[in-house]
């Protein structure tokens, strides 16, 4: 579940599926927590209410995580990562990047390297 953060500053090589969804699960997690505690707890520190502090700085810690992953996440479906930014296109951009996340891995190896799992990209990282 944690092998997003443990390549957190690692934009090469490829993620799949499974890596990709279970970092952004333990992200969302980690951003309703923020955001009940800050809505709770923290609510009495802010007068009118709005995005709450632990909440951006959860955020903020994760956008290199989070961008090395949609990295590694697309290089799996053999796409630069260039297509990153098509999330700028406002409503477009996002659902094709939602789509080509969730479309399967290009199996065997592609120009990224080899699949994700595999022992020898296993090795590089431990």
């Amino acid at each position: 579940m944690f092998e997003a953060y443990k390549r957190t500053l690692d934009f090469r090589g490829r993620a799949g599926r499974k890596e990709y969804w279970l970092y952004f699960l333990a992200y969302l997690i980690q951003i309703v927590i923020a955001a009940i505690i800050d809505n709770t707890v923290l609510s009495a520190f802010t007068s009118e209410g709005g995005i709450g502090i632990l909440y951006v700085l959860v955020a903020l810690g994760n956008v290199v995580t989070a961008l090395s992953a949609g990295f590694r996440r697309l290089h799996d479906t053999n796409r630069s990562a260039w297509w990153l930014l098509i999330a700028l296109i406002p409503l477009i951009g996002g659902l094709v990047l939602l789509i080509f996340y969730v479309l399967p891995g290009t199996p065997g190896e592609n120009r990224f390297g080899p699949p994700p799992g595999t022992p020898e990209l296993e090795e590089t990282f431990a």
